[in-house]
């Protein structure tokens, strides 16, 4: 039976975001995980990450894209914010509402730059039953500013008022690599920055450091690729800043890379497979469950 998905409208701020409804096979309520991206995410990347496969096991799964995603930012200019946890409060308003949701079984999962922006949001969300960061970030600004070299001068460089020297460096970074071009042009768009400078100096504020990470009490699964280019290191520091129950689920370069990009199916079943018997311990599990 192919699955009900169903489009929807989540009030916030004034206006809406934009997500998709999986409802589950036996119907609610049931346990239920709520799913955002990160940096260049959509809803819609989800539904063959984990969201078809989530529903397929008896949960309910709601996606949606956040200020600084595509639907928010097109139709009502909102950028990202560093206090990720303004987003997900009013989701788990809408979503706790919902006949198909048990409000005590939700699990919160962040995918890619959402690795570090769920995280904040746990910090602040006592609802949540589990989160599920894929990958683990513990700081955004300093993965996103260390290949630059700076050292203990990023935070004055970036935010100083003039730094021509570096814009330069920036520009010809952009010109040689088109990495860093797409990258410069889609941080600009998405954080509501003017210059590639001045959305590195943005990215610097979306940390879990001053004991946020801490702050988290449900159970937490943080992936981690053996050689991700991009988030070096900081699945593992994320898990020295927690104090909640914690995995580290490692995926090898033969598994797949950032995000598990190549490896969605053994992504989906590890961290099914956790949510599953993380809610079984605490008494909380799926209504359903389908081979």
């Amino acid at each position: 039976m192919s699955p009900t998905v169903t489009p929807v409208t989540i009030p916030f701020e004034g206006t809406a975001l934009n997500g998709y409804l999986y409802q589950p096979p036996g119907g609610g309520p049931a346990a239920t995980c709520v799913m955002h991206g990160g940096f260049d995410s959509t809803a819609e990347e989800w539904h063959h990450i984990g969201a078809l496969a989530a529903r397929q096991r008896g949960y309910t799964v709601i996606t949606f894209d956040g200020p600084g995603h595509p639907g928010p930012h097109y139709r009502d200019g909102l950028v990202f914010r560093p206090n990720w946890e303004t987003v997900v409060s009013p989701v788990i308003d809408w979503a706790a509402a919902r006949p198909e949701v048990d409000p005590a079984r939700i699990a919160l999962f962040g995918l890619s730059m959402g690795g570090g922006l769920a995280p904040r949001a746990a910090a602040f969300e006592p609802r949540l039953a589990a989160m599920i960061c894929i990958d683990g970030i513990y700081d955004i600004g300093q993965a996103y500013t260390a290949p630059l070299g700076l050292g203990p001068d990023t935070e004055r460089r970036l935010t100083a008022e003039t730094d021509p020297e570096l814009d330069a460096a920036l520009a010809q970074l952009m010109h040689t690599s088109s990495q860093a071009r797409w990258g410069c042009r889609q941080g600009m768009w998405s954080f509501g920055a003017g210059t590639p400078r001045a959305y590195l100096a943005a990215s610097l504020a979306y940390h879990l450091r001053d004991r946020i990470a801490e702050k988290i009490t449900c159970p937490v699964f943080a992936g981690r690729g053996e050689s991700d280019q991009f988030l070096p290191g900081q699945p593992e520091e994320l898990m020295a800043h927690l104090t909640a129950p914690a995995t580290l689920a490692s995926f090898t370069d033969a598994e797949g890379a950032h995000a598990q990009a190549g490896a969605q199916r053994l992504l989906s079943a590890r961290m099914l497979d956790w949510l599953d018997d993380t809610l079984a311990r605490s008494g909380a599990r799926p209504t359903s469950s389908q081979p």
